[in-house]
């Protein structure tokens, strides 16, 4: 670490990412989700206030989980070709300033997590204990082969709950969207850990790096994503059939997305080793606004010839 110059305001600022705030938009499904199988808010305007809340409460602990991540992995970072530019690594930071930043973001998401209603407090409380286990010792499941992924993966789950929460805070989603997601979220880590990997292209600095690519192959990277994915799509789409067939038809569509995704992750310098930069990646982009469209699309239209599906999917319960 360099000594030789104090680190500025804007290294501070830079731990904490604000750009990567654009990934709490996975708490966007848990919301629309809650409002299409519970109901609309009558209160419009509270409505809005608890969703500006619970935002900004996500993004400040999200932050939170950041400033401690970019702190302890300085010592591992030094080793990647891009990271080792961090502020913590190549400038003179201090642990009290760091330690302060960290308490402050946990401070406002708190207070903000206040005013949308105590299960999303509690669940913001988990994300933020989630962070700890990822990043501290004795634990910290970044370093454990798999578990690293799916340990991650889990904050989307809890994102879900999140918007889920600030519509209603007295039911919980379906367990098959809800597992289905982490699912999804394991796939999206998975795949972004193998284009690290393969970006890295030694094996021995790769694990210098990231101690669990000691333990992980291409092949292993490769068939564990894979994994994740029949996961995800298996789980969604219980969820999507036995809540409305019609969703059926957008399936294919979820299918090569996923497909997609992957496929990015052979560029070189591939996006989604950055995942907060996905957005531009048009044709990416232009899959999520089809798939996006087809579902609120298939929310409101019924298809008359869907209901012989829709038997043929009943399973009826022995007596």
């Amino acid at each position: 670490m360099n000594t030789q110059n104090t680190a500025p305001l804007s290294a501070y600022i830079k731990i904490a990412r604000p750009d990567h705030w654009v990934k709490n938009v996975f708490i966007m499904p848990g919301l629309v989700l809650a409002l299409i199988l519970i109901e609309i808010p009558d209160e419009i305007g509270m409505f809005l206030l608890k969703f500006v809340a619970g935002f900004l409460a996500t993004c400040f602990i999200a932050s939170a989980n950041y400033v401690i991540n970019e702190w302890l992995d300085a010592e591992f970072d030094k080793y990647h070709p891009t990271k080792k530019y961090r502020p913590v690594v190549s400038q003179n930071m201090k642990f009290s300033l760091v330690m302060a930043e960290y308490a402050v973001c946990i401070a406002a998401g708190i207070a903000l997590s206040l005013l949308v209603n105590i299960p999303f407090l509690l669940t913001e409380v988990v994300l933020l204990v989630m962070g700890v286990l990822y990043n501290v010792k004795p634990i910290r499941t970044k370093d454990i082969v798999y578990l690293d992924v799916l340990s991650e993966s889990v904050n989307n789950m809890i994102r879900l709950l999140l918007g889920w929460f600030i519509v209603c805070e007295n039911v919980y989603p379906p367990s098959s969207v809800l597992v289905g997601y982490w699912m999804a979220g394991a796939f999206l880590m998975a795949v972004k850990r193998y284009a690290e990997y393969r970006m890295i292209g030694d094996p021995k600095l790769a694990g210098s790096y990231r101690k669990s690519f000691a333990r992980y192959t291409e092949a292993t990277l490769l068939c564990s994503s894979f994994f994740y994915a029949l996961c995800a799509t298996f789980l969604i789409g219980i969820f999507l059939l036995k809540y409305r067939i019609e969703y059926i038809v957008a399936i294919p569509v979820l299918f090569f997305l996923f497909c997609y995704y992957l496929y990015i992750a052979y560029k070189p310098d591939s996006a989604a080793q950055k995942p907060e930069k996905l957005f531009r990646e048009k044709k990416l982009m232009i899959l999520v606004g089809i798939l996006v469209v087809l579902f609120a699309v298939l929310t409101v239209v019924d298809i008359p010839v869907m209901e012989m599906w829709e038997t043929a999917f009943f399973i009826p319960t022995k007596k």
